[in-house]
Formats: structure tokens, sequence, C-alpha cells
């Protein structure tokens, strides 16, 4: 059972879903900055600066507000709450209103398999060149 009160349930799982949206987008950015490096150097070289910017991102202390619409702060849209284990506290995911619904379906869709699909086809385009590339110096 949760040991605390529900504010700190509130907390606890509102840093666990903002830290992972954080965490997620910033792997994001960095295997299209590597792909853009990798597979288009002409236009990798513009990146250096941004790269090094997404790189240092997290380090920032200003990038936590960029994320807090997305983890939740959309009053209504739903609830924390303890695990049914009750050892942790996360997103009450029984969606009781249509808002909820639509709001977790946009944060599955959008903040989970979308950068997850820009990540499997980042690190493929980057196998691809490498195969080919592989490809080319076996044949001269």
């Amino acid at each position: 059972r949760w040991l605390f009160n529900q504010a700190v349930c509130t907390l606890y799982a509102f840093c666990g879903v903002l830290f992972g949206l954080c965490s997620l987008t910033s792997l994001t950015v960095l295997s299209m900055v590597c792909c853009l490096k990798v597979c288009y150097p002409a236009y990798g070289r513009c990146w250096d600066a941004a790269a090094t910017l997404c790189t240092a991102a997290p380090a920032l202390p200003g990038r936590p507000r960029l994320c807090p619409r997305a983890a939740g702060l959309i009053p209504g849209a739903w609830s924390y709450g303890p695990e049914p284990y009750g050892t942790a506290c996360c997103i009450t995911w029984k969606a009781s209103s249509r808002e909820a619904m639509l709001y977790i379906l946009a944060l599955f869709i959008f903040c989970y398999l979308l950068p997850c699909l820009l990540i499997l086809v980042s690190y493929s385009l980057i196998l691809w060149t490498v195969r080919v590339s592989q490809r080319a110096i076996r044949q001269h």
C-alpha cells in the first residue's frame, strides 16, 4: 500500500511522466542528429551547434518548462493514483471521460509511438548507409 499522502503520490507520478517524456525526447533528437551526421553529411554540418545544444539540453535549468503540458498538467485530463500493488504512483489509466481517453491516446501516439518509430528509422538509415558504403569499399 502507498505509504504517503495523495500530494506526494501526485508529485511522484508527475515527475515519473515528466522525466520519462523528456528522456525519450532527448534520445529521439540525438538519434535524428546522428542520422543526419552519418547519412547526410552535407546537412549534418549545419547541426554542429544544434547537436551540442541538444546534448547539453537536459542539464539546462529551463528545460523542464518545455514538458509540463505533455506531462499531465491539463486540468481534468486524468488523475494520479497508486498502482495496484501500491509500491508506486502513476497515471490512473482507467479513462473516466472522453477527454481523458483522447489525452491518453495522444500521449501514447505522440510521446511514445512516434519517438520510437523515429529512433527506429534513424538507426535503420544509419545501418543502411554503413552497409552501402561497406559494399562500395569492397568493390573498389
